[in-house]
């Protein structure tokens, strides 16, 4: 199994994990019973996961030269910068912090998902 092989498979980790972690941030807004400190191990966990992508993508880069499709590492490094930009607003947004989390986590789903399609000339 190659590198590129890797970051293929991996890519309906984040997108998958982020899409759980927004829909459960957005339900714990409503619903106290969702509300925990797991919601934000499993928060932190997905968001990990766009970092690991995005290395797995630099490290197939940087091993095979392949030429990437257009916008497609931008999606991930928008990702990233998305998922900084979340945690920086958890102190302002405290009162709407499930909110936050939860379009954040669909934020950065959507941007997965956009680079996911981008990357259909890459097999």
């Amino acid at each position: 199994m190659s590198l590129r092989d890797v970051h293929q498979g991996f890519s309906w980790v984040p997108i998958l994990a982020n899409a759980a972690a927004g829909c459960w941030a957005l339900g714990a807004n409503w619903l106290t019973g969702l509300r925990g400190r797991a919601l934000w191990w499993f928060t932190g966990a997905a968001q990990i996961t766009v970092f690991v992508q995005v290395i797995l993508g630099v490290m197939v880069v940087r091993q095979t030269g392949v030429e990437l499709p257009r916008f497609h590492a931008f999606y991930g490094f928008v990702a990233i910068v998305a998922v900084g930009i979340i945690y920086s607003y958890r102190t302002q947004l405290r009162h709407r912090i499930y909110l936050l989390y939860g379009f954040g986590g669909l934020f950065v789903m959507g941007l997965g998902i956009r680079a996911m399609l981008l990357s259909h000339t890459l097999r």
